[in-house]
C-alpha cells in the first residue's frame, strides 16, 4: 500500500517539478501564506504547456472581473479575476484582472492552489511582501 504524501512532500515535488526556485517562492512565516512570484506562475505554466483563454464579464470604472478557462491535458478549470478600487491601487484594473485570472488557474490547474499556494498577483500586500523581499536579498 502506497503512503499518502504530506503537503509540504506534494509541494516539493511540484516545486521541482516545474523548476522552481527560491527566486519564484516566498513565505511569511507570520502570516502563514506562501506566495508564487509572477515569474514562478510563467514557468509553471510554460512547462505545463498549460492554455488559457480570457473573457471579459465586467468592466467599468468601479470593477473589472475577467474569467479565465485553462486547459491542460485532460482537465478544464475555470476561475475569475477581479480589481476594484477596493482591492487594488494600480491604475491598470483590466490587466491586474487578468494577471489574477491567470496565476489563479494555472494555480489551480497545476495543484497548487489547493495546497493554500497563491499568487503574488492575489493581493497588492502579496506583490508589497515580494517585493520588499526582493529588495533584501538583492533579486529585484
Amino acid at each position: 500500500m502506497e503512503q499518502a504524501q504530506t503537503r509540504k512532500e506534494r509541494l516539493n515535488q511540484l516545486y521541482k517539478q516545474y523548476n522552481l526556485t527560491t527566486e519564484d517562492i516566498f513565505k511569511n512565516p507570520s502570516q502563514g501564506w506562501t506566495i508564487i512570484t509572477r515569474a514562478g506562475i510563467d514557468k509553471i505554466q510554460a512547462s505545463a504547456g498549460i492554455k488559457v483563454e480570457y473573457e471579459m464579464i465586467s468592466s467599468d470604472l468601479t470593477n473589472v472581473i475577467i474569467k479565465a478557462t485553462a486547459v491542460w491535458q485532460d482537465r478544464v478549470i475555470q476561475t475569475f479575476g477581479e480589481a476594484s478600487p477596493k482591492n487594488t491601487k494600480n491604475g491598470y484594473p483590466v490587466a491586474i484582472a487578468e494577471k489574477r485570472a491567470m496565476s489563479r488557474a494555472v494555480l489551480k490547474i497545476s495543484g497548487f492552489y489547493a495546497l493554500g499556494i497563491m499568487s503574488e498577483d492575489e493581493s497588492d500586500d502579496f506583490k508589497s511582501f515580494a517585493n520588499k523581499q526582493r529588495l533584501q536579498t538583492g533579486t529585484l
